[in-house]
């Protein structure tokens, strides 16, 4: 093993240094900044089962009283050599080192910063260019795009839906397909709980509509098939007051309501409704996030009962958020989805997109506050039609924002 120390202005001198004179084979042991720049330590030659034999050596027989065992044993052999060699920190006695850590060298990680920058360089060149690229041989569906890019779509979705229209110089053409490929991406349930009824329980986080939406889902049933065949249970024992509401509702509705505390109790409450076409199932509401979840999935998931699942979602949600609590939810299985505030929101895009990604099917959509009128089985063409009317074409991004966000994905899409 040939052992060289260089000295140069800055790292990559030094490394220009080491390659020229020992070839592209060389190893760097060790470095440091110095007066006027850095010193590394290389080699040629080299064998790292000697270098890690030498390290456990030291490290094994050498008192810490005597001599301070070192991270690098070619640093140790030249100290005699010259004085003002690099002198790494010491190694706890006892405790040898596996191996050298090459990714953690000062250089290594200088030049894989600098690729990093040159790679989003490359790629921001690239989004630029290929955005231009449709700018220039497909106008209308880079109109596509920017419309539903303000609905509130995911680049890659919409990326999706736009490269499937194709209408010749008809923008309006190409954006109804689009919007017409969207709706069909929706999936529905076709008014299942009231057609199927059974034991339906309504999830979701917080402040979302979960108890007015079961009132509601409760009278559409009672008026059509009449109020002895449905049930109402709450598991909300966390918010005050939370029980008496369903009471109110239930009484006004004239159907039964019961109270569950925990699985057993729910099991038994729900045995003795067996008799009830449709028995619905009120739940606490949490954040997606609460660590209270598994203990809310294990009480509808245990009592040895065949209960429906559905997530109750805020259309005024941000659709990350919706996104989010869609996966954490899906720790029950869930057999839909019951879309609720449609009428206080103001983008319907985004979360019609959540729901499309996630291929959650969507059974009803609320509107309201008045109970049941505020309330219709999902329509997704209705759906799309309204987020489009919704859509403001004066908020469109410019260019060089859309070029970023759909010009990278074209770019990676032909790597």
């Amino acid at each position: 093993m040939k052992i060289k120390r260089f000295f140069a202005a800055d790292m990559r001198q030094a490394i220009r240094k080491v390659r020229e004179e020992q070839g592209p084979d060389a190893v760097i042991l060790s470095n440091r900044k110095v007066d006027g720049g850095v010193e590394i330590v290389s080699a040629v030659d080299y064998d790292e089962a000697l270098i890690n034999k030498a390290l456990h050596e030291s490290a094994t027989s050498t008192p810490t009283h005597t001599r301070p065992a070192t991270a690098n044993p070619v640093a140790a052999r030249t100290q005699a050599e010259a004085p003002t060699a690099a002198r790494p920190a010491p190694v706890a006695t006892g405790t040898p080192r596996a191996g050298i850590q090459w990714a953690q060298d000062p250089a290594l990680v200088a030049m894989k910063d600098e690729i990093r920058e040159l790679r989003g360089l490359l790629e921001h060149q690239l989004a630029h260019l290929a955005w231009g690229d449709m700018n220039h041989n497909r106008p209308q569906q880079l109109e596509v795009l920017r419309r539903l890019h303000a609905l509130g779509m995911k680049p890659a979705m919409a990326l999706h839906l736009a490269e499937r229209v194709s209408h010749g110089n008809d923008p309006e053409q190409a954006w109804r397909a689009a919007l017409g490929l969207f709706a069909q991406s929706l999936p529905v349930t076709n008014d299942d709980i009231l057609e199927r009824g059974g034991m339906v329980a309504l999830v979701g986080a917080t402040g979302v509509g979960k108890t007015t939406t079961v009132a509601k889902l409760a009278a559409r049933f009672a008026l059509r098939h009449g109020q002895k065949r449905v049930a109402l249970v709450t598991t909300d024992g966390y918010r005050i007051g939370a029980h008496e509401q369903l009471l109110t509702y239930g009484k006004i509705l004239g159907v039964p309501v019961q109270v569950a505390s925990d699985h057993d109790q729910l099991a038994q409450t729900l045995k003795s409704l067996m008799d009830k076409h449709l028995v619905l199932i009120d739940t606490a509401g949490m954040s997606q996030r609460d660590l209270r979840l598994t203990e809310q999935f294990s009480t509808l998931t245990h009592t040895g009962l065949p209960i429906r699942s559905y997530l109750v979602l805020s259309a005024t949600a941000q659709p990350a958020v919706q996104e989010e609590t869609v996966r954490a939810f899906r720790g029950v299985a869930l057999d839909g989805c019951i879309l609720t505030k449609v009428d206080e929101t103001a983008s319907l895009g985004g979360t019609l997109s959540v729901i499309s990604e996630q291929q959650l099917p969507l059974a009803y959509v609320a509107d309201g506050q008045r109970v049941p009128e505020d309330m219709q089985p999902a329509r997704p063409h209705v759906l799309v039609n309204k987020a489009a009317e919704m859509l403001v074409t004066d908020w469109f991004p410019g260019d060089a924002v859309l070029a970023e966000r759909f010009g990278g994905v074209m770019a990676n899409a032909h790597v």
